[in-house]
C-alpha cells in the first residue's frame, strides 16, 4: 500500500503496480466470484473478471432479458451461469450488486448461503449503513467488503477494453478470514480498477448518494436545465442554447479538466472566458452550497435512503421511472441535444 499526497492530505492507495493482476489471480484462483445480478453493475464486472482469468459465475432469473443478455456475453447456462440460488451456493465470494430495493427482498436467501469463510462483496454502502432499513446484518463468520467503482458499470467495461482503469474506493466492515484486504484489493483489480483508494462503508455511502444527487447528475442537470431556459427566454435558438450549455461543456471543456485539471483548461481558454469564470465561480459555489449543506443532511439522517426503498420498492416504479425520464427525454433541451449529437462528424454518414 502507498501513501499518497492529496492536496496536502496523506492517503492511503493501492495502485496496480505494487498490486498487479498476477498477483489478484494467485490469491483468487481458488475461489468461485458469484456475481448476483446482471443490470447495471454486473456486466461489466463479470466480464472484466472473466477476461482477467478469475472463476466468475452469473446468478440470474432464468428467463429474464439479463439472463439472456449474459447468455449473448459469452456466460453459459450450467457452466457459467445459473439461477440465483446455485449461484449463491456455488460461490465463495457473492458479488451482490442487485439494486438496493432488490438485495433487501434478496437478502433472506443470500444470507442462508453465507456459510462460514464465504465473502460477501458489495460495491455500494447503502445495505450495510442503513441496515436498520435493510435488515441486511452478515454473520459474524464471513468477510464483508466493497469496491466501488467510480462510474458505471458500462464505463468500467469501456475503460477496461480501452486498456484503462476507473478508479473505486475500497472498504472492509468485517473481516472474518484475516484475509479480507487481500481478497478485496484483487477483486478490486479484478474488475478494472486503476486504482484503489480506502474509505468505510458509511463514507461511501455519504459521498455517493450526494455525489449522484449532486455534480454528477442531479445538480447538473438543474444547472443545464437552468441555464437552457435563460438562453431560449431570451430569444437564441435551440441549437445556439445547447451548444453553449452542454456539448461545448461535455465534448472539449471537461476532457482537458480531466486532462490537467481546472486552472489548466481556464489557461487554455480565452482571457475573456478566463475572466468571466474567475469572477463568477465563487458567487455559484456560494448560491449551491446551502443546498449541498441540505442534500448532505438528508443522506446522513437516512431520508435519502428511505425514500430510495420505499420508492423503489413500489410494484409500480419501472412505470414511474419511465414516465420521469421520458419527461427529460422529451424536453426541448434533450430533443436538441439529439439532433445535436448527430452532427457530430464521427455520427455523420459519409458516401465514398
Amino acid at each position: 500500500m502507498a501513501k499518497l499526497n492529496f492536496g496536502g492530505t496523506e492517503e492511503n492507495v493501492v495502485t496496480r503496480e505494487e498490486f498487479p493482476l498476477s498477483k489478484a489471480q494467485e490469491v483468487l484462483k481458488d475461489e468461485v466470484v458469484a456475481v448476483i445480478g446482471y443490470g447495471v453493475q454486473g456486466p461489466g464486472q463479470a466480464l472484466n473478471q472473466k477476461d482477467n482469468g478469475i472463476n466468475v459465475i452469473v446468478g440470474q432469473r432464468k428467463g429474464t432479458k439479463t439472463w439472456d443478455k449474459a447468455i449473448s456475453d459469452g456466460f453459459v447456462p450450467g457452466e457459467t451461469l445459473f439461477e440465483i440460488e446455485e449461484a449463491l451456493q456455488r460461490g465463495t465470494v457473492i458479488c451482490y450488486l442487485l439494486s438496493d430495493a432488490a438485495q433487501i427482498a434478496l437478502w433472506p436467501t443470500v444470507k442462508k448461503h453465507l456459510t462460514p469463510g464465504k465473502a460477501l462483496y458489495f460495491s455500494h454502502g447503502f445495505g450495510i449503513t442503513f441496515n436498520e432499513q435493510t435488515g441486511i446484518v452478515p454473520p459474524a463468520d464471513v468477510d464483508v467488503f466493497l469496491v466501488a467503482p467510480k462510474g458505471s458499470g458500462t464505463s468500467l467495461r469501456r475503460m477496461f477494453l480501452q486498456g484503462r482503469g476507473l478508479n473505486s474506493s475500497y472498504a472492509i466492515f468485517q473481516d472474518a478470514t484475516g484475509k479480507a484486504f487481500e481478497r478485496v484489493i484483487s477483486l478490486g483489480i479484478a474488475v478494472g480498477s486503476g486504482y484503489l483508494f480506502e474509505t468505510n462503508f458509511k463514507k461511501e455511502v455519504y459521498s455517493d448518494l450526494t455525489g449522484e444527487r449532486g455534480t454528477l447528475m442531479g445538480c447538473i442537470q438543474g444547472i443545464f436545465a437552468a441555464q437552457y431556459d435563460v438562453l431560449r427566454s431570451k430569444g437564441h435558438s435551440p441549437s445556439e442554447a445547447f451548444n453553449e450549455t452542454v456539448e461545448e461543456l461535455t465534448q472539449s471543456l471537461m476532457p482537458l479538466v480531466a486532462e490537467n485539471g481546472m486552472d489548466w483548461m481556464y489557461a487554455n481558454c480565452s482571457t475573456t472566458a478566463q475572466r468571466g469564470a474567475l469572477d463568477w465561480w465563487k458567487k455559484f459555489r456560494d448560491a449551491t452550497k446551502p443546498v449541498f449543506e441540505e442534500l448532505y443532511e438528508s443522506v446522513a439522517t437516512g431520508k435519502e435512503s428511505q425514500r430510495s426503498i420505499d420508492s423503489n420498492s413500489q410494484p409500480d416504479y419501472r412505470e414511474k421511472l419511465d414516465a420521469e425520464l421520458k419527461e427529460l427525454r422529451e424536453s426541448e433541451l434533450w430533443q436538441a441535444g439529439k439532433t445535436v449529437r448527430s452532427l457530430r462528424p464521427e455520427n455523420q454518414v459519409v458516401e465514398a
